[in-house]
């Protein structure tokens, strides 16, 4: 989180939805009983029919594994045969300057539909410049309701994602589930699934009370992401010296209770100043606390994509 994250969004209005074909009952072909009953479970799931690249469901890519890479700060790319979806994607240089190590990794992207879920408005999250260079002209911007307008108002093409309502973005499937955010404003963590795989995604929230019920219903994952830097900030006055994002100890708790077959640490390494302070030794924490609860963790570098094995 950054000092622009203090900004306010002036209402705007928020584009609806396309709904246009959810009125007609489909008609069960003689491809069998089996799609059918696919077809309707995502209906009643709360998918939305909209027009060509703004995430139509497909056939799909029998021979596709979902395949993730690490970028800077904590976002995200997933891969799934031609189609990109990118989780809090960073590029512009000024968001953090010469506070942040990482390297900014190119959003570059093949042919394919492109999608971008970003988990809140702060500019370390939702930075609009790596947004446009994701989707370019036909990619679609997926985002809670909260932020829906900001986003909308910004040219991007959005898709809201209410709480625990599944979406069809091609051959992945999207739900926003509970987060908390360090400032109080309405965040989300991502579970992706597509491809064989599942993950989560969790921005840069604190520790809160739905892991249980997201661990039930959605665990276990294959990946989890989740930020580690228990920064403390002191933008609001008063300060009060808590963590405002995950600790390394509790990112280890939150990948027990989620089920996580491995934690992906992400959002740590920004250099110390008077209003943003991180753990020391963030990824050493990390590691120990993981050895004692026998969690798996992969340190994957900005840039280097996941093997899906313990790689410490």
């Amino acid at each position: 989180m950054s000092q622009d994250a203090l900004t306010s969004f002036s209402p705007f209005r928020i584009e609806p939805s396309n709904t246009e074909g959810l009125g007609k009952r489909a008609r069960p072909s003689r491809t069998g009983r089996r799609d059918f009953l696919r077809a309707a479970v995502a209906l009643s799931a709360g998918a939305v029919l909209l027009p060509p690249g703004t995430g139509r469901a497909t056939k799909p890519v029998d021979s596709a594994a979902l395949r993730a890479q690490r970028l800077a700060w904590a976002g995200v790319r997933l891969r799934l045969g031609q189609d990109t979806l990118f989780l809090d994607p960073l590029s512009d240089p000024t968001v953090w300057g010469a506070a942040l190590k990482d390297p900014l990794v190119p959003l570059d992207v093949r042919d394919g539909g492109r999608f971008v879920l970003v988990t809140h408005r702060h500019p370390d999250h939702f930075d609009r410049v790596a947004v446009r260079q994701a989707l370019g002209d036909s990619g679609t911007l997926v985002c809670a309701p909260d932020m829906a307008a900001a986003a909308s108002a910004s040219g991007f093409r959005v898709r809201s994602a209410p709480l625990y309502e599944p979406l069809l973005l091609n051959d992945f499937t999207a739900t926003a589930v509970p987060a908390v955010d360090g400032y109080g404003d309405p965040q989300v963590s991502w579970i992706v699934s597509g491809g064989g795989r599942r993950i989560i995604h969790c921005g840069d929230t604190l520790w809160h009370g739905s892991w249980w019920h997201i661990g039930r219903q959605f665990g276990p994952f294959d990946a989890a992401f989740l930020p580690i830097n228990g920064a403390r900030f002191g933008w609001r006055k008063p300060v009060s010296d808590v963590h405002a994002v995950l600790t390394p100890e509790q990112a280890v708790a939150a990948a027990v209770v989620l089920g996580a077959k491995l934690l992906v640490p992400i959002h740590y390494g920004l250099a110390a100043s008077e209003d943003y302070q991180e753990v020391p030794d963030a990824e050493a924490l990390l590691l120990a606390a993981a050895r004692t609860r026998k969690v798996n963790v992969e340190l994957a570098r900005p840039g280097e994509w996941l093997t899906w094995r313990a790689r410490t």
